[in-house]
């Protein structure tokens, strides 16, 4: 016979029955699941952030958070900043602030540069059992340039000039015809952060890239400010496509997808440069690589496509097309032999065929983004303006190379020997250009090569060269398998170009920066393959400092150490 008390456990029972048969009701199974998920995604965020690449990423974060705040005193600032001016900062700019600012803007890129490497031992395997994943290094490259994205244009001023240009063709002024000089009044605080040399230079940018500047400047008018934070996010797509079409191009090159991503998308070259610099090739270089992996996929009339928005983007984009047509006809012979439809028509007929083809898609987008900017009477005028680089000297270039030599050695004037220098690289260039075409036709992997040629060619001869031109063949040059010692040779250069322009664009002429880049070049190679190539650390390894247990008088415990 039940009791009070058994009564009144069997009610208790009764009760937590119920109480958790209503939680399962609510929870469910998928509450459970959605559970088991977040706690899983949690944990794996919180061994990756404890891990080695999760430090890097840390310290690439920190990095481009220096870069960042230096930048309001030390980067391409706007030559009257009323923003600062109201936050009270505009003492970053001068004396001892800009000595301040610039400190900081150099700590940052050592640190990224140094969690790059740190990065680089990881992924191509030098800290055993140590891994990172594809998808972790696409994570780390969100985390580095989020800073970025409300910085001051970083070594360049070249974003004042994307305005000025966008502008221009707002107001219906056209800029393959005029300078910004002619923007005067109508947008004379885009105007007056333009730098002097390109003030009265002709727009050398295509259609495509006038175009987004129109519509950028027709949003945000004449905010310098918000004209460049939105000019970045236009060149977050070209980042995106990288990131996609870099990994993606070592299927058909044969390198890993990990070190590809590593080396081409977040190196610090890359990310400062073009995302904190603000520069067209990212979309650019961006768009190249991504037509290019198309076209290796047999999509040749949308990878062509692709190519031509990014030549309508920048000109530099259209090294790559020749060599398109040479993986077309591989491809085109390789599905006739896999049909027994027989030999390709006679060679001579073939490429006549896929190179109408080709530029006929080519053109149909160059006339439709023609088209779309109004300035159907100067199509090509941006072809002509590209030789305005010439007003660019900076002994990165070839042929300012040569010139100075000359000059060091013999009584004659720097312009006349620079004119003549650039002539004959100019020629030289042409005739690596052709023979690289020719040469580079057998095969996916040796038409790639051969743009990768094409573009190293153009960086070293060109009558100008400036350090953000190197992600050109750097894009293409990830996809291939590299060996370490060539990789510690990327990294070394890498390294070297960051560090040899200031944090306001203008070249290092200082003897000392550059022995103290060329330093931390060859200690950045080194430190990809070794930890502390300079020894840096005690002489004793860390364990000595904690003697054996008998050493203490007492009997070490059994059990694993």
């Amino acid at each position: 016979m039940p009791t009070p008390d058994t009564d009144a456990a069997i009610a208790t029972d009764t009760a937590q029955s119920s109480t958790a048969a209503a939680r399962a009701t609510v929870d469910g199974p998928a509450s459970h699941g959605w559970k088991r998920n977040t706690t899983g995604w949690m944990h794996t965020l919180g061994d990756f952030v404890r891990g080695p690449a999760g430090h890097s990423a840390t310290l690439g974060f920190f990095g481009a958070l220096l870069i960042t705040f230096g930048g309001f005193g030390a980067g391409s600032t706007r030559r009257n900043d009323p923003l600062l001016e109201a936050m009270h900062l505009s003492w970053l700019r001068m004396g001892h602030g800009l000595v301040l600012s610039s400190l900081f803007v150099w700590i940052g890129v050592i640190a990224m540069i140094t969690a790059w490497v740190r990065l680089g031992r990881i992924v191509i395997g030098k800290q055993p059992g140590i891994d990172v994943t594809l998808n972790e290094l696409r994570a780390i490259v969100g985390i580095w340039i989020a800073p970025l994205l409300l910085a001051v244009p970083m070594f360049s001023r070249d974003a004042y000039s994307y305005l000025a240009q966008g502008a221009m063709l707002r107001d219906n002024i056209n800029p393959y015809v005029y300078g910004p000089v002619e923007l005067k009044a109508n947008a004379a605080v885009v105007l007056d952060n333009v730098s002097s040399v390109w003030t009265t230079t002709t727009a050398p940018y295509g259609p495509i890239f006038l175009l987004i500047g129109r519509a950028i400047t027709t949003i945000t008018g004449d905010n310098v400010v918000a004209g460049t934070i939105a000019l970045r996010l236009v060149m977050l797509p070209g980042l995106a496509l990288m990131v996609w079409a870099v990994p993606h191009l070592t299927k058909h090159l044969g390198g890993k997808p990990t070190t590809a991503l590593w080396l081409a998308v977040l190196n610090p070259l890359v990310l400062i440069h073009l995302i904190g610099g603000v520069h067209n090739e990212m979309l650019m270089v961006g768009l190249m690589a991504a037509g290019i992996a198309l076209v290796l996929e047999h999509h040749h009339v949308a990878g062509i496509v692709v190519v031509a928005v990014g030549v309508a983007v920048k000109a530099t984009a259209g090294v790559a097309l020749p060599f398109l047509v040479w993986i077309w006809m591989i491809h085109e012979r390789e599905r006739r032999a896999a049909r027994n439809e027989g030999e390709l028509p006679h060679p001579v007929l073939s490429f006549a065929k896929i190179s109408a083809l080709g530029v006929a898609v080519f053109a149909a987008v160059f006339a439709v983004a023609t088209w779309a900017t109004g300035l159907r009477d100067h199509q090509i005028g941006w072809l002509t303006a590209l030789s305005g680089s010439k007003k660019i000297i900076n002994w990165l270039s070839l042929p300012t190379i040569m010139a100075h030599v000359v000059t060091w050695v013999t009584p004659l004037s720097m312009d006349s020997v620079l004119n003549v220098t650039r002539i004959m690289c100019a020629a030289v260039m042409v005739a690596i250009l052709v023979w690289a075409w020719w040469r580079f036709k057998n095969s996916e992997k040796e038409a790639v090569l051969g743009i990768l040629v094409a573009f190293v060619a153009i960086v070293i001869l060109s009558p100008a060269a400036l350090p953000w031109y190197y992600s050109w063949p750097l894009a293409l040059a990830a996809g291939f398998a590299l060996s370490t010692r060539t990789l510690q040779i990327l990294v070394g250069l890498c390294t070297w170009l960051m560090l040899i322009f200031q944090p306001d664009g203008a070249p290092v002429t200082n003897y000392v920066h550059g022995t103290l880049a060329i330093f931390a070049a060859v200690v950045a190679a080194l430190s990809l393959v070794q930890v502390d190539p300079l020894k840096l650390r005690a002489a004793h390894p860390h364990t000595d400092s904690h003697p054996p247990a008998e050493q203490l008088g007492g009997t070490a415990a059994p059990g694993a150490a």
